[in-house]
């Protein structure tokens, strides 16, 4: 059953992950991912927390821009998802990157530490989708 309270921190947490990313603040992002965390990469290429937090501090991932679309969450006592769409702008390896991604994100709530994101996966999104954020189809 959803808990509003949960739901409302769980969206707090996500809008921190998004700065955290934009900024390529490795200390915030430390605190937001757990540590055994699994990201599967939209080329389906399976990443860890130490890889993510690599690509930032190394500057082979660098954003310059994230502009939500939707951000939806469902949220329980101590587990909870987010979906995020928008489009992303940045390097990747020293190449211009621009993408309309969507992200799936599950996280595990500790009450020492907050929410921390346990696993995770982004797809490409074409520009123009009639996707609308919310599970239905705008054709």
């Amino acid at each position: 059953m959803p808990n509003d309270d949960a739901t409302d921190s769980l969206r707090t947490a996500e809008r921190r992950l998004q700065a955290a990313q934009l900024a390529s603040d490795t200390a915030a992002l430390d605190e937001l991912i757990d540590d055994a965390m699994r990201f599967t990469g939209p080329d389906g290429s399976v990443y860890t927390k130490d890889d993510d937090l690599r690509a930032h501090e190394t500057g082979q991932q660098i954003l310059t821009s994230l502009k939500e679309e939707d951000v939806q969450v469902f949220a329980t006592a101590d587990t909870g998802v987010t979906w995020f769409l928008g489009t992303l702008e940045g390097s990747v390896g020293g190449q211009p990157m621009r993408a309309r991604m969507r992200y799936t994100r599950t996280w595990h709530r500790d009450r020492a530490t907050g929410w921390r994101i346990i696993a995770a996966h982004a797809s490409f999104v074409a520009e123009g989708s009639p996707d609308t954020g919310d599970g239905t189809r705008a054709d």
